[in-house]
């Protein structure tokens, strides 16, 4: 394995750290909210999905609730 002086490492890993896109606060913001947005939206789906479950079970069942 080649040998490469810490120096060199260092100019390397600034050379890629230039090429990275980073994106903007606005993007940033906008990801975030629909993250938000879609962890909203599965909770109330796996909600909805657990309550038809429960109901059907409960129905089966014939447990009194």
């Amino acid at each position: 394995m080649a040998k490469i002086s810490p120096f060199k490492f260092l100019q390397e890993v600034r050379a890629e750290a230039d090429k990275v896109t980073w994106p903007t606060r606005r993007e940033t913001t906008i990801t975030t909210i629909m993250v938000f947005v879609m962890v909203a939206a599965t909770s109330v789906l796996f909600l909805v999905a657990d309550q038809i479950i429960r109901v059907g079970i409960t129905f089966i069942l014939g447990i009194a609730g």
